[in-house]
């Protein structure tokens, strides 16, 4: 099982090699495993439109000491992109725990962003005493009561999934809609939008946005509630809480609610920047998350 080689112009920008992994309903996730050997690693989980290609510079920054396992999830990035495959919330929890397992770790320390925050806690919550240090970059891993009312027009299935889709109307405007500091280059742009470029490669994307749970009738408000709740087993952990405060969808709100529900973790806001935080401020928070994450070795 191979993953897709990656594209010339890309590897100055994501210069890795990729491994490949079957999740338990047979489809191929592509996946990085960069740095030392060890069954401690850092788990760097991506949310909608983005990939592993999102956290490409911590990977650079954390590897050379720590081991960075960083997954696409299916139909996404450079995963395969099954036209059927049941894309919820408790598969992609599912997905990652295999994953985690067939790499025989021991220990892991999250990094999360966007959709990415309820599929890493979900996974926390099955397995609390292997996690250890937390990293929550806009991101939610509880339901809530709002949404954006341009991510509520892609929900639907008309216009929403012509838009999604067809226009790429929900990867496309996320390179710019995302960003505040600076804007992204050309490169960048094109690298976030590799995987995106067809209708039969967006089915994901449109999925992702459909399975956000915004009432206790919907499939996944479940799953997202017991994610939640599990939430209360990491008041202890160090955790570190980075957020761009121009970000449309996950507000100041979803930035409170996280200070209520985790107080012990350090708190880094960005008033001015953007939902891509990583990206928007690299320079500033890729070496304060590189310092947090290598605290590691010195604690033991």
């Amino acid at each position: 099982m191979v993953t897709p080689a990656i594209p010339g112009w890309l590897q100055p920008l994501y210069p890795f090699a990729p491994h490949a992994f079957s999740t338990p309903r047979g489809a191929r996730m592509s996946f990085l495993d960069e740095g030392p050997r060890h069954d401690e690693a850092v788990l760097m989980l991506h949310g909608n439109p983005t990939w592993s290609f999102f956290y490409r510079e911590l990977v650079q920054a954390v590897a050379p000491a720590l081991r960075c396992i960083v997954p696409d999830h299916i139909g996404m990035g450079l995963s395969d992109k099954p036209q059927d495959y049941p894309y919820t919330l408790a598969t992609r929890i599912d997905d990652v725990a295999s994953l985690v397992a067939s790499l025989g770790l021991k220990k892991v320390h999250l990094v999360v962003h966007d959709w990415g925050g309820a599929i890493g806690f979900g996974f926390a919550a099955r397995h609390p005493a292997m996690i250890g240090r937390l990293v929550i970059l806009n991101t939610a891993a509880f339901p809530s009561p709002r949404i954006p009312a341009r991510i509520a027009l892609c929900q639907t299935r008309f216009p929403g999934t012509f838009l999604v889709r067809g226009l790429n109307g929900f990867a496309g405007p996320a390179v710019w809609m995302s960003m505040h500091r600076r804007c992204l280059t050309a490169g960048e742009k094109r690298g976030f939008l590799l995987p995106y470029d067809s209708w039969a490669n967006r089915v994901a994307v449109d999925a992702f946005v459909k399975d956000i749970p915004m009432a206790a009738s919907h499939p996944t408000w479940a799953t997202l509630d017991r994610v939640a709740t599990g939430l209360k087993n990491f008041t202890a952990n160090p955790a570190l809480l980075v957020w761009g405060g121009r970000d449309f969808c996950f507000n100041e709100q979803f930035y409170t609610e996280w200070r209520t529900r985790l107080p012990q973790a350090q708190a880094h806001y960005l008033a001015d920047a953007g939902h891509y935080v990583l990206a928007d401020a690299a320079h500033e928070v890729v070496p304060q998350i590189t310092r947090f994450l290598r605290q590691v070795q010195s604690s033991g």
